[in-house]
């Protein structure tokens, strides 16, 4: 090689290196800008840590293995259901509802009153306690059974508002 052809190939070797230079800025300087990241992305939204906590009412003691159901609520209208088990402290735990939100909870558990209550989840951490209640006794419109029951023995087992059994004499 001459010299020359030397000096030729350190002079393109320099502008080589600086395109690769410039190039290379530029590519980071793309890659930290946070709002392109292509044409579709959308940053998921907050959620927000909520925790149930599950307790008799009688004495606050954990409810263990009960069903906690969360119902999303769009324009009031529930979009699905995410269900979760207490643990033995009687907690159970997500987060991946989203800050915000309105969810309809409701809990089930044997041998308690289900319940059920919609929360506006608007803070990054939350803690509901829901106490449950042993089942009461049922109401009906149609009066007390013993009362029927002893209506029933007066009449001497007739029903009705003007008809007699006895026959035409």
């Amino acid at each position: 090689m001459s010299m020359m052809g030397f000096r030729q190939m350190k002079h393109y070797a320099k502008i080589t290196f600086g395109i690769l230079a410039i190039l290379s800025t530029a590519a980071v300087a793309l890659g930290q800008d946070s709002s392109y990241r292509g044409r579709k992305y959308k940053a998921p939204p907050p959620v927000s840590h909520v925790e149930v906590c599950v307790v008799r009412a009688a004495n606050g003691k954990p409810v263990t293995n009960a069903s906690v159901i969360f119902h999303p609520l769009v324009h009031g209208k529930d979009r699905g259901n995410m269900e979760l088990k207490t643990d033995a402290d009687g907690k159970a735990l997500i987060d991946v509802i989203e800050t915000g939100s309105t969810i309809r909870l409701q809990v089930i558990a044997p041998d308690f009153q289900t319940f059920g209550q919609d929360y506006k989840i608007d803070k990054s951490s939350m803690t509901l306690t829901i106490k449950l209640n042993r089942p009461s006794k049922q109401f009906t419109v149609y009066g007390d059974s013993t009362q029927n029951s002893d209506q029933k023995q007066s009449d001497g087992g007739q029903q009705g508002s003007g008809s007699s059994s006895k026959p035409n004499q």
